[in-house]
């Protein structure tokens, strides 16, 4: 018997609408509803990305019992050996786009990577079970945003492989193409569909 996947709800634990908005649309590409679920999760300090998605995610669960994902992402710079990496919404909130255009003042490697994992969970699973989706490219010299900008974190300051526009000038749907966050939410969606 298949399962009709226009019946599917997920909920997003996360505090931030723009991560969400991001996931809605990708999401919305295969039918699938999500909603925003503003719970407090426990986010360890960790080297793993995985290691912090699988713990919000079991924590998140514990609070609601609704098929659950939780997503958690780090910024790789080559030029400063993977640093923030996980650490990067910290290093954002504390020194921010400014501060980590500073640290790269006199490096000429701007290489750069953005990884996101995506934890699921939910009442048939033991564990959560994560996704990953990564997206390479560069630091700009400054920040670029547009007018309409939907950008945040360090989307100012991070270009893409094949493209010539930051995150930050891009719509979502356009961010949607090249980011690190969709492409673990599709890698997720792909598992999830065959559920």
């Amino acid at each position: 018997m298949g399962f009709n996947l226009k019946s599917k709800v997920v909920f997003f634990a996360t505090n931030n609408v723009n991560k969400f908005n991001e996931a809605r649309m990708v999401l919305a590409e295969y039918g699938i509803t999500v909603g925003m679920l503003r719970v407090k999760t426990l986010e360890i300090q960790s080297e793993s990305l995985e290691e912090i998605a699988k713990t919000s995610a079991k924590e998140a669960f514990k609070h609601c019992h609704l098929p659950i994902i939780v997503e958690d992402a780090g910024l790789f710079i080559a030029g400063l050996n993977g640093f923030p990496g996980p650490y990067a919404a910290y290093v954002y909130k504390t020194i921010g786009n400014s501060g980590l255009l500073k640290l790269m003042e006199n490096i000429k490697n701007r290489k750069a990577k953005f990884q996101s994992v995506i934890a699921y969970h939910s009442s048939e699973l033991k564990m959560p079970i994560c996704f990953k989706g990564e997206a390479t490219g560069e630091i700009t010299k400054k920040e670029r945003t547009e007018d309409n900008n939907s950008g945040f974190g360090f989307d100012p300051i991070f270009k893409p492989t094949n493209s010539s526009k930051t995150f930050a000038e891009m719509e979502i749907m356009e961010k949607n193409r090249y980011s690190h966050r969709a492409k673990a939410l599709r890698n997720f969606v792909e598992w999830y569909k065959r559920l």
